[in-house]
């Protein structure tokens, strides 16, 4: 039985149906690590994950609530992998709901054991109006052992923070890391630099702000990243061994099914057999969405109580009696038990 106390929507009775996915969405579009997770499901569910989180993927940036109802689809069925998390963290940042997002997020560190999205959980306290919080995170010992574009947007998080509550001096000081170097251009230095420029901007120091400013167009244009820099075309040629070796395995699949084919008589009958498993079949992937999943019992009280949005803080009335209740009885199931085990040592 879903906990009562879990309002995650994905569990709310009000939720939304499962949106439509495009047809043209197989689920093999994702790469091959997120796949190899997806493997680990059932058949049925495996493909409806993979085509939703697909579709999360194309829309997360031109409609971000949209993904985050895929996301949340694919998590109906797939919310025990760290990939399906990830991407319920991901579109729920996107589309504002922040502490929707920070639960999803730490459930896939538990999950995958990594700290590659402390950063963005950082962000989200921010979101929810808690720079200091934000700041803890930005402290913290994980924070240690991200990599350098990591805790370069860890930095920009905490400079925000810190603008947050006013210390704009200390905003500029969070942002003087060594990854802040005007002599070399990585693929975060242009952002960094625009960081720290606004910045200096917002503690009065418009004349340094300018100069770093006109250096992250410089790293632009050194990373070929400029607005006036030409797109780079590969031409990658047409590898003429690869389609030989395609066509001789079509051929020879060709040659399988033709002398695999079954005789005329009996045909008919099997196909008509076959059409009605693949009608019931069919029913019952259709109503897939309106199972619930067995993940969604929570275990982490901070993070259910991060994500309740104002409009479901009205728990309904007896609630609390009804956990005591369970919890009674659970203690008296407990207490006849060891009384039996002590009959059956007395006997």
């Amino acid at each position: 039985m879903p906990n009562a106390a879990d309002l995650r929507s994905a569990n709310r009775p009000d939720r939304e149906r499962s949106p439509e996915i495009d047809e043209d969405v197989t689920g093999k579009e994702l790469d091959r690590a997120t796949q190899h997770q997806i493997k680990t499901l059932e058949a049925k569910s495996s493909e409806w994950v993979a085509r939703h989180l697909v579709m999360a993927g194309r829309l997360i940036d031109a409609e971000p609530e949209l993904a985050f109802q895929h996301a949340l689809a694919a998590s109906r069925r797939g919310g025990r992998l760290a990939a399906v998390r990830e991407a319920v963290g991901l579109t729920a940042y996107a589309a504002g709901h922040y502490g929707e997002a920070l639960r999803e997020f730490r459930t896939f560190r538990r999950i995958s054991g990594s700290n590659v999205h402390l950063p963005v959980m950082a962000d989200c306290e921010r979101g929810l109006g808690r720079p200091d919080r934000a700041l803890d995170v930005a402290r913290s010992e994980e924070a240690q052992d991200l990599d350098a574009p990591g805790k370069v947007e860890l930095a920009i998080v905490a400079a925000g923070a810190r603008t947050d509550l006013g210390q704009l001096d200390a905003a500029v000081a969070e942002l003087e890391i060594p990854q802040l170097d005007m002599n070399r251009a990585f693929s975060y230095s242009p952002r960094l630099f625009r960081a720290y420029a606004d910045a200096l901007a917002a503690a009065g120091r418009q004349e340094e702000a300018d100069k770093w400013n006109r250096q992250a167009v410089v790293a632009e244009d050194a990373l070929g990243l400029g607005a006036d820099q030409e797109p780079e075309i590969i031409d990658l040629g047409w590898d003429e061994e690869e389609e030989a070796r395609e066509e001789a395995e079509r051929r020879r699949m060709l040659e399988r099914a033709s002398d695999a084919a079954a005789p005329a008589a009996g045909s008919t009958e099997a196909a008509a057999r076959s059409a009605r498993a693949a009608d019931a079949e069919s029913a019952q992937e259709t109503s897939i969405d309106d199972q619930d999943a067995d993940y969604f019992v929570s275990d982490d009280a901070e993070s259910d109580h991060d994500s309740v949005e104002h409009d479901e803080l009205d728990v309904p009335a007896g609630g609390d009696d009804a956990d005591d209740s369970n919890d009674d009885d659970a203690h008296a199931e407990d207490n006849a038990g060891v009384g039996h085990d002590e009959e059956r040592r007395e006997d």
